[in-house]
């Protein structure tokens, strides 16, 4: 198995573009990938670009006449059926709107075939993570759901045992949707609580069908968890069940969504905690994951600029074995080209000054405590359908 992480990276990922009004705008992609460049950690990994995933690919998870939909509002945007969510205020039908949504598919189908054959450990497709689309509807800024898509993939090769680890502010409604009646699926997502965000589901009780009973897990989290209720909820849950369950490969979903910038949402959490649970995502995956086999995707993040090209930075310098120090200052080159695409000033360090800490939930539960009462919740509806004690 190759030491080198893979990063799926191709110009044209930047073409799934919802217009210029829209929240997901795609120079958060091209600004991470500079930064990438400017660290020079795309000469620490290998940059692979893949091929779109095809008809048959998109149908592991996709419904053909859902397919088909997306082709026909692609080729005329005039003709999209809003009843596939698709022309909607958060989906707007664009001209290429398939080919663009099945190359960011394409790139998390083969980072996961990649690890599963042991090309290399770790791989990252930074441009998907597009957790809400569900297998015959557009849903929050997601056409194709490639992070089932390359689930789903994995269990096609042979894979028994897959965890899925959705860290993003909103819940991984698709990818739990897909994966309800599948034992061999773990699904975990640590997000804000429905009451308060989109899409409205992702609460404790939600923990799988009856054919997988305790096969999805949510911890769902009050508005405001800054950081170190939001590394406490994550240290309580995910690596008791990663221990229990075993996968033989974990897929992780980083949105930056959760940051205390972010227009979208209302969790208080910083970058430097992000890094803090991606480093925890490699290290779970070195001590539970059989080989090591981490396929990590990017997701959320609407602060295009301060907020998202640094975060997924991180990410792809922990999966290459070659982590960028918070404390450096960023390079001049990237500065400029922020300020020569955006008219915005670029942050100036790879930090946003915090020095994560969190309470590990073996000091205890406070009964006071809205983030303990909300992991409480999870572990009490999921926990003893494991055989785990809450």
């Amino acid at each position: 198995m190759s030491g080198r992480g893979w990063l799926m990276w191709d110009e044209a990922l930047t073409t799934y573009d919802f217009g210029a009004s829209h929240p997901m705008d795609p120079v958060r992609l091209a600004l991470t990938m500079g930064l990438v460049r400017a660290y020079g950690l795309d000469r620490a990994v290998d940059v692979v670009a893949a091929k779109a995933a095809g008809d048959s690919t998109l149908r592991l998870v996709h419904r053909e006449d859902y397919v088909a939909a997306v082709r026909a509002a692609s080729a005329d945007p005039r003709a999209a059926d809003q009843g596939y969510g698709l022309g909607t205020v958060d989906d707007p039908a664009f001209p290429g709107m398939h080919e663009a949504s099945a190359l960011i598919a394409g790139q998390s189908v083969a980072a996961a075939e990649a690890v599963w054959r042991g090309d290399t450990q770790h791989a990252v497709n930074f441009a998907g993570g597009l957790h809400h689309a569900m297998p015959g509807a557009a849903a929050g800024f997601c056409v194709y759901n490639d992070a089932s898509l390359a689930v789903a993939r994995l269990l096609e090769l042979g894979a028994e045992r897959v965890a899925y680890v959705d860290v993003d502010v909103h819940h991984g409604d698709g990818v739990q949707a897909t994966f309800w009646e599948d034992p061999r699926v773990l699904t975990v997502s640590l997000h804000e609580h429905p009451r308060t965000l989109f899409p409205g589901t992702g609460w404790p009780e939600e923990t799988g069908a009856a054919s997988a009973e305790g096969s999805a897990v949510n911890i769902a989290l009050p508005a405001g968890t800054g950081d170190s209720g939001w590394l406490r909820a994550f240290h309580a849950v995910v690596p008791e069940l990663l221990a229990d369950f075993r996968p033989q490969v974990l897929v992780t979903q980083h949105g930056a969504d959760t940051h205390f910038e972010d227009p979208l949402a209302h969790l208080a959490v910083s970058l430097d905690a992000q890094r803090a649970v991606q480093a925890s995502c490699h290290e779970l995956a070195h001590e539970y994951v059989d080989g090591g086999r981490w396929v990590a995707l990017g997701g959320g993040g609407y602060a295009v600029v301060d907020v998202v090209p640094r975060s997924w930075t991180h990410l792809v310098g922990i999966a290459g074995h070659r982590p960028v120090d918070p404390e450096s200052v960023i390079p001049a080159s990237w500065r400029d080209e922020v300020y020569a695409r955006t008219r915005q000033l670029a942050p100036a360090r790879m930090t946003d000054g915090r020095t994560p800490a969190w309470r590990e939930w073996e000091a205890g539960y406070d009964p006071a405590d809205r983030v303990d009462q909300a992991v409480l919740a999870t572990r009490r509806a999921a926990f003893p359908l494991r055989g785990l004690l809450a």
